[in-house]
């Protein structure tokens, strides 16, 4: 076997080797069992040695595999480190372009903001705050990089969507008012402030059957909480809004016993494009973000 080809052998030697198993190797590098065999036993033929010996439960390097691993694992590490490094050289400065629904502005978008900028301060981050339907065409268009949506909003494949979270909804009240935590909104007749009807957390509070009058409509969460404040009726929005924004309208939450008003937060990118480095950045700590989140709750 020619130095020059020994490269894909010798990764695939580490695969097995970090997996303890042939089948788990080639499922993960995407190759047959057989095919894979193949090659591990031309490199052992080129090597002379043995590399593995077979247990009840995989696979077990031999002593000379165990040599080989330990010189090629840190080495191959640092080889892809270097190739990775240079691929991102001049990646640190650019704009990246994220699209979200209006609601997630007040208690998500910020801390990935907060996050993200802290490890890319030359990056330019665009903020689109719109409705679900259009927060998918912009990144369906190339006009956002990424999205954040509600995934009732997501029905197409040209759109990869990743779930971040769980969103459980809360009725806004003004802070006088006797509704007290928790309600069963299905007994009431609520007059309601919302987002206009192509809006997901509208549609959805429609889906669950409740009677509602709609005296107004606005779409920024700070017209509507106005509108709340003036006292022409309640709105419903996600529990996680801050408690100190709805202060400053004298308003507070209610918890909503019954029906269930829940919905999952997806990310959602481009299927038919490659991520570009920043993007990858970006959702990276989207991820992270969401786990934190997660684990609060």
């Amino acid at each position: 076997m020619a130095i020059e080809t020994l490269d894909r052998p010798l990764r695939y030697f580490l695969c097995i080797a970090e997996l303890g198993s042939l089948s788990k190797a080639a499922d993960k590098l995407d190759q047959t069992q057989s095919g894979l065999s193949k090659q591990l036993g031309a490199l052992e033929s080129n090597l002379g040695q043995p590399l593995f010996v077979r247990t009840g439960r995989g696979v077990e390097l031999t002593e000379a595999g165990t040599k080989l691993y330990d010189a090629l694992a840190p080495a191959f590490r640092e080889i892809d480190r270097a190739v990775d490094s240079v691929r991102r050289q001049g990646v640190t400065h650019g704009t990246v372009r994220l699209a979200t629904v209006h609601t997630l502005s007040y208690y998500f978008v910020a801390e990935v903001f907060s996050l993200f900028v802290s490890t890319h301060p030359d990056v330019n981050l665009s903020l689109l705050s719109r409705s679900s339907p259009e927060v998918v065409a912009l990144v369906e268009n190339g006009k956002a990089d990424l999205g954040f949506v509600y995934d009732s909003a997501v029905d197409c494949g040209t759109l990869t969507s990743k779930p971040l979270f769980e969103d459980e909804m809360a009725l806004v009240v003004l802070d006088g008012s006797p509704f007290e935590s928790p309600q069963d909104l299905s007994t009431l007749s609520l007059r309601l402030v919302g987002f206009p009807a192509h809006y997901a957390l509208r549609r959805m509070i429609h889906s669950a059957g409740l009677q509602a009058t709609y005296v107004a409509e606005a779409e920024t969460i700070d017209a509507m909480l106005k509108l709340v404040s003036s006292g022409v009726g309640h709105c419903i929005l996600p529990s996680r809004i801050p408690d100190r924004l709805l202060a400053d309208y004298g308003l507070r939450k209610v918890s909503i016993e019954h029906p269930p008003l829940r919905r999952r937060v997806v990310a959602i990118s481009s299927t038919g494009k490659v991520m570009a480095p920043l993007t990858s950045d970006l959702l990276a700590c989207v991820l992270q973000v969401a786990e934190q989140l997660q684990r609060s709750t």
